[in-house]
């Protein structure tokens, strides 16, 4: 089938090649009937990122189904305020294909044109920008065995662009994928290039394209074929991405950065947000378990770290953590490190930081999943340099743990899901990060010839609630227990009694921990701490309540308190805490297979109204309080004994309460609220 190309609008020139800054990024979303709240979901992100290229697809199929040019109408206007649109039209209606299929040619390939009219009078205010087709050598798109000799396709995409050019718009040719030049040569030579003004690519590296080497060698063929045009179109990729399935969000975000250099003129990522597990996906029910996990966002809406990077930065944000991310990080060759996990997190950090200022050579391995942390990642390799090197991974990818452990001369194991609450929401995540991954790193270091000894990081939550009944006294202020013996805190003696989904899987890992000591000869060694606080701990309501409070009450933010803030914890600073770990380092040999509690003990305790009026007292400021109902699992009173630790090893904590304040105060007033330092009032730092 010969084409010949009409006069091009004057609009639809486009010189071919990258822009001088890079590609436009785009967002690519599929949006179905009815979900108004996704679209939302959508909008506010856009709004966040400052994304401004979105990709929707329009199934032809469903603008006919009932309710579908209800719902496109509501969608594209709503949309097109927030972002510059590239509907991707697709999907036969089953009445009008040569058989009942989305995926068959239409009997009459002029109806496309025709729907596309349609479309256009009604919508065509919401975009310049029009795709013809999505992946038409994919079989569940486009069923080229009912269409061998690709003339069906050539004239429905080539007529209808031509008609939309008539129509003043600028028709995009959507994509084969996997990229296949020769196809595409085969629609030039049919004509059908003449008459589009952008020829887009889809390629996912690593997921469904295997032997990836790069945006250069996957579009270099492509221009080949654009440059023996009469008027070469443009190149876009406008579907690319990554699946997170193996729980490599790091490296989503190095290819998102790497697409964001491509040398194409605009390329949009696939996708918002991970196809819901109860939904079949487009080959059918968990058919292909990648196809669940291209989002920046997870199913339930919580960000991944290119979805957070994004939200809190743009795309700068992102590409600019993926470039600190891939600079290397060279350590001396035979130099084993020490491993610590979550070693970007407020403890993590800081134990990282004792280690290495000490000459210690240190590999930490974090995921960056919870925000500010990779603040943490860049300050300790500004202090130190060539001494930190870091593994950006998830502790349920095994065979990134493996490698991790293989070299290390110690694991300090402090990654986790870290918050009741979301163990509440997604009990099995939080089992496979807390318990599959700790036995992730016991069964690496059990397969290595000399094995690391291991230090795990459990929880005083192993305890339960500790006291029911009328074993506790309120105070104004505080619950005591009624027994004066009581309060000198809880011992190791004290029964285990797991409480929440959070407090199973720690348990459980705590237990595993402790039997590899015992059945297999690891050196292990089990902290259950209680609340940690201090400097580089970026607090939230979850977890690390005593930072929450205190940036709450510094950007003017309210603070919602569960129960009724008599509940007592002991808070340990974050330096003696890492004197603990040390002290536990050296002396593994002896304390192998043991658990300790680890804490501030009963001369470091602080219930929730007393450390607001401390923070009063301190620095003037007294946020707004809210009261909600107690949550699942919460304890009335818990209060580590530390002697057994302290007489193994003779460490002790420190720093009082009232100081460890006073610093923490200090450090977030410079680090974390616009303007700089809060100054604390003068009697306080007297």
């Amino acid at each position: 089938m010969s084409m010949t190309p009409p006069a091009s609008p004057e609009a639809a020139g486009s010189t071919p090649g990258p822009e001088a800054a890079g590609p436009a990024m785009g967002l690519v979303a599929w949006l179905h009937p009815g979900e108004h709240e996704r679209a939302r979901l959508l909008a506010r992100f856009l709004g966040q990122s400052g994304i401004r290229h979105l990709r929707l697809g329009i199934s032809w199929a469903e603008y006919y189904a009932p309710g579908g040019a209800e719902w496109f109408g509501w969608l594209l206007p709503f949309m097109a305020e927030k972002a510059e649109l590239l509907p991707c039209v697709l999907y036969t209606p089953p009445s009008l294909g040569v058989v009942p299929s989305v995926a068959a040619p239409p009997r009459d390939p002029k109806a496309y044109a025709d729907f596309l009219d349609v479309f256009t009078t009604r919508h065509g205010a919401c975009f310049e920008w029009i795709e013809l087709w999505n992946e038409p050598n994919n079989l569940n798109n486009w069923d080229w065995r009912l269409d061998p000799e690709w003339t069906a396709f050539c004239a429905m995409v080539g007529g209808a662009a031509y008609w939309m050019r008539q129509r003043g718009k600028r028709p995009v040719l959507g994509a084969p994928c996997p990229t296949d030049p020769t196809l595409l040569e085969l629609f030039r030579a049919n004509g059908v290039l003449d008459h589009v003004d952008a020829v887009s690519v889809h390629a996912f590296p690593e997921t469904w394209t295997p032997h990836w080497q790069g945006w250069e060698a996957e579009i270099a063929p492509v221009r080949e074929v654009l440059e023996r045009c009469t008027r070469p179109p443009a190149l876009w990729v406008t579907e690319t991405g990554h699946s997170t399935w193996r729980h490599d969000e790091a490296r989503q975000l190095a290819l998102f950065a790497e697409a964001a250099a491509a040398p194409a003129d605009r390329v949009y990522w696939y996708s918002l947000q991970d196809l819901d597990p109860e939904l079949p996906s487009e080959e059918g029910f968990h058919f292909d378990e990648r196809h669940y996990h291209c989002g920046v966002l997870k199913a339930d809406g919580r960000p991944k770290l290119l979805g957070r990077m994004l939200e809190e930065g743009g795309v700068d944000a992102a590409t600019g953590l993926a470039r600190r991310l891939a600079a290397p990080s060279l350590r001396p060759a035979g130099l084993r490190p020490v491993l610590v996990t979550g070693g970007a997190g407020f403890l993590g950090c800081n134990i990282v930081d004792r280690l290495a200022g000490e000459g210690r050579q240190v590999l930490l391995l974090d995921n960056l999943g919870r925000p500010g942390v990779e603040r943490n990642l860049d300050w300790l390799k500004e202090r130190h340099g060539g001494r930190v090197s870091a593994r950006v991974a998830d502790l349920r990818d095994v065979h990134t743990v493996r490698e991790a452990v293989r070299d290390a001369s110690a694991v300090l194991h402090l990654a986790a899901q870290v918050a009741v609450t979301t163990s509440l929401a997604d009990p099995v995540e939080d089992f496979e990060i807390n318990a599959r991954g700790t036995l992730n790193l016991l069964e690496a270091a059990r397969a290595c010839p000399e094995p690391p000894p291991l230090l795990f990081a459990s929880t005083n939550k192993v305890y339960g609630k500790l006291f029911g009944g009328g074993g506790l006294e309120a105070g104004a202020t505080r619950y005591q227990p009624r027994e004066a013996a009581l309060r000198r805190g809880c011992g190791e003696a004290t029964p285990l009694d797991l409480y929440s989904p959070y407090g199973c899987s720690k348990g459980v890992a705590d237990q595993y921990v402790l039997d590899y000591a015992r059945v297999f000869g690891l050196r292990t060694l089990v902290f259950r701490m209680s609340c940690l606080y201090g400097p580089r701990q970026f607090g939230t309501e979850d977890q690390g309540w005593l930072a929450h409070f205190l940036i709450a009450a510094l950007r003017g933010e309210p603070i919602t308190i569960y129960g009724d803030g008599r509940q007592v914890r002991d808070a340990l600073f974050v330096e003696d805490a890492v004197d603990a770990w040390l002290a536990g380092l050296a002396g593994i040999d002896r304390l192998s297979g043991r658990a300790f509690n680890l804490g501030g003990g009963p001369a470091n305790t602080v219930s929730l109204l007393e450390m607001l009026a401390l923070i009063e007292r301190l620095a003037g400021l007294r946020p707004e309080v809210r009261f909600d109902a107690w949550r699942p699992g919460d304890q009335f009173w818990y209060v580590s004994d530390t002697s057994a630790f302290s007489e193994a090893t003779g460490w002790k904590a420190r720093t009082d309460i009232e100081s460890g304040v006073r610093r923490l105060l200090d450090w977030l007033g410079t680090h974390m609220v616009p303007g700089g330092a809060v100054p604390l009032r003068e009697e306080a730092s007297a």
